[in-house]
């Protein structure tokens, strides 16, 4: 097995911190991403050398990710167990769902908005290459980028009962 080390390391510097924030949207979990991330990377490592296409790197640790995420979540035991009494309901909303209500206001938004939001924040793309992915120009990827984040955030802030709207 003949490996690039150098190509390799440079891949893995440049992409990522956008695959693990694709880690974490899979797993909900950061420790969990970092696990996931680094076994994909592994998975990828070995096979460095029958990847000829390197413009479709990413995709390949994406559905390594997917895989190997899916088969740790078919061994993993049941930690559940039903019980006669609910728990009380915490003061502060957990993590997963306020990342549920971002996925649900994100649902939300107009094709062109999500995808640009997705693409930028996401996938960690440049604004010039949201514009050549979407054919649109700069502008407009700046513009539409911008409106969906004002209507996410209008979306998600609670607002204080203290004030009120007259």
């Amino acid at each position: 097995m003949i490996v690039n080390h150098e190509e390799f390391h440079t891949y893995v510097q440049s992409r990522g911190a956008a695959l693990l924030r694709v880690a974490n949207q899979l797993t909900g979990n950061p420790s969990d991403a970092e696990d996931l991330l680094q076994t994909a990377l592994a998975r990828t490592y070995l096979a460095w050398d029958r990847i000829r296409d390197r413009s479709s790197l990413d995709g390949y640790v994406r559905r390594a990710m997917v895989n190997i995420n899916i088969s740790w979540w078919r061994r993993r035991k049941l930690e559940e167990y039903p019980s006669e009494a609910l728990p009380d309901v915490p003061a502060q909303q957990d993590a997963r769902h306020r990342y549920d209500e971002l996925e649900q206001a994100l649902d939300r938004l107009p094709t062109r908005q999500r995808t640009a939001i997705v693409l930028r924040y996401y996938e960690d793309m440049t604004e010039p290459e949201i514009a050549r992915t979407l054919g649109i120009s700069v502008g407009t990827v700046k513009s539409t980028v911008s409106r969906g984040m004002a209507k996410l955030r209008g979306d998600l802030v609670v607002p204080d009962p203290r004030e009120r709207v007259n």
